[in-house]
């Protein structure tokens, strides 16, 4: 198991969106926000140094939110496994690597705003 914690308070990356529009193809494309963009830098400084995942695993993660505002569970694990990927503690997201999500939910702690993640692998 690896457990590790991510101290910055945590964002969804679906909420935290931006329209722009694409000059060289005319067309509009869909960003993520500065603010996700600095989250995603953030959080690198807390990604354990460790061999690329490549086994099924679970995923669970307690995320501490600074206020009460209401959120979706789901957009704040997404972001976090988006973050997983990027630095490469995970090799994807896909069902293949990412079994389940089981034991995760949303709490608050206004002082210290984190993501406390556990990872184990899944025995078949």
């Amino acid at each position: 198991m690896i457990r590790f914690t991510i101290q910055v308070a945590p964002i969804t990356k679906k909420n935290h969106q931006q329209i722009i529009f694409n000059k060289s193809t005319g067309k509009r494309m869909v960003i993520p926000s500065p603010q996700y963009r600095q989250y995603e830098k953030d959080c690198r400084w807390f990604m354990p140094k460790i061999p690329t995942i490549e086994d099924r695993v679970n995923v669970a993660a307690v995320f501490y939110m600074p206020t009460r505002r209401r959120v979706d569970l789901v957009n704040l694990q997404e972001a976090l496994l988006d973050v997983l990927v990027k630095y490469g503690v995970l090799a994807d997201d896909n069902s293949n690597v990412v079994y389940s999500m089981d034991g995760s939910y949303v709490d608050y702690d206004k002082v210290r705003p984190r993501t406390e993640v556990e990872i184990w692998r899944i025995e078949e």
